[in-house]
């Protein structure tokens, strides 16, 4: 044996080297109540965050996580400046700019909210809406029925859930779109109990998932995180964490959601 080799295979037997080095992922997005955010001493927390940190461990990888608003995380996975954009809803303009994972990681209920006392009200047919004034959060994916019935409403957006919630309840809006895992909790953090209630029929249910840069350079790692996330949905995995944390994942009773929170 040649000395390089002898040598090499020493390295190898002691576990001193190895060919494959992990590699460090960096996940971005915006506060995402109970999906993705920080806890009171800034650490990250949700079910993004389990899930990611058991791929990313199976993977041989570490994963950091990031913190932005809405659209700069968008534009930087876009850009490929990060790994791994967490929890868009998919949608065929993102389909454009996002290599999404096949299978989703949760599921949100998109809602109406209203004033509590004289307030707009809604049967789930767009057209009624005509002259009411809507505010979505800008860089949000709706659905295809809400994109369809855009032109019919006097559409404004806000850059938060929050400031949405404000200009309702100060009647400068008459209803807000948004999805109820993230704005109930604000509600009562702004204790808006009283003052707005959420309206039924749902506008729609979408799920959210976890998507890589649509260039070459990350295509394997998606291929790769892709195969091991179907194989936590397929051993249940998926669905133990979503319990833990108190988000909806897409199996089991997730389909009767929606209308069981509308009787």
């Amino acid at each position: 044996m040649r000395v390089t080799n002898w040598f090499l295979a020493v390295l190898l037997s002691a576990g001193v080297w190895s060919p494959a080095v992990a590699i460090e992922r960096v996940a971005v997005g915006a506060s995402f109540h109970l999906v993705y955010e920080q806890d009171a001493a800034g650490r990250p927390t949700g079910l993004a965050v389990d899930v990611l940190r058991a791929l990313a461990a199976r993977a041989g990888d570490t994963v950091r996580f990031q913190f932005y608003p809405w659209p700069r995380a968008q534009a930087m996975v876009e850009r490929g400046q990060a790994d791994i954009l967490v929890g868009p809803y998919r949608s065929a303009e993102r389909l454009k700019r996002f290599d999404f994972l096949d299978q989703p990681f949760y599921r949100d209920r998109l809602v109406f909210y209203a004033r509590s006392k004289g307030g707009a009200t809604w049967q789930g047919d767009f057209r009624s809406l005509a002259g009411k004034r809507v505010v979505a959060v800008r860089g949000w994916h709706y659905g295809d029925s809400f994109d369809v019935a855009r032109p019919l409403l006097d559409l404004g957006e806000v850059s938060q859930v929050d400031n949405g919630l404000r200009m309702l309840a100060l009647g400068r809006v008459d209803l807000f779109a948004s999805n109820q895992r993230n704005t109930d909790a604000l509600v009562k953090e702004l204790r808006l109990d009283g003052t707005i209630t959420v309206l039924c029929p749902d506008i729609g249910r979408i799920d959210g998932y976890l998507a890589f840069p649509r260039t070459p350079k990350f295509a394997a790692a998606r291929q790769q995180y892709n195969l091991l996330f179907g194989q936590m949905v397929r051993a249940g995995e998926l669905q133990k964490l979503g319990a833990k944390n108190g988000v909806q994942v897409p199996a089991g009773e997730a389909a009767s959601m929606s209308n069981a929170a509308c009787k």
